[in-house]
């Protein structure tokens, strides 16, 4: 089901914002104008990762050092052993959709 999650104003490029929408917790990123969305819960020991550290395409949990690559959700570095979900997402206007 595709959903609104955010406005394309409310994110420049470079940024994310952590949001909850039917019942999934979803990590928004804007790169350079394109946006990705994975889960926001670490799959090593559930901590945020919208309070982690955004490198390019790299997110780095803040709680043990866990990366994923935004574009996918792939483990990029450990201790995580599971890749993060990943939804696909499309601009309309300014709205940000993403298919839960």
């Amino acid at each position: 089901m595709e959903v609104k999650i955010a406005s394309v104003s409310a994110l420049a490029p470079g940024e994310m914002m952590g949001i909850d929408k039917q019942g999934k917790s979803i990590l928004l990123v804007n790169l350079n104008g394109t946006f990705y969305a994975i889960g926001n819960i670490c799959m090593h020991q559930g901590c945020s990762l919208d309070g982690g550290t955004l490198t390019g395409e790299k997110i780095e949990c803040p709680c043990h050092g866990s990366t994923y690559d935004v574009r996918s959700g792939k483990v990029l570095q450990g201790p995580a052993e599971k890749p993060e979900p990943s939804y696909s997402v499309r601009v309309q206007g300014d709205a940000v959709l993403a298919t839960l």
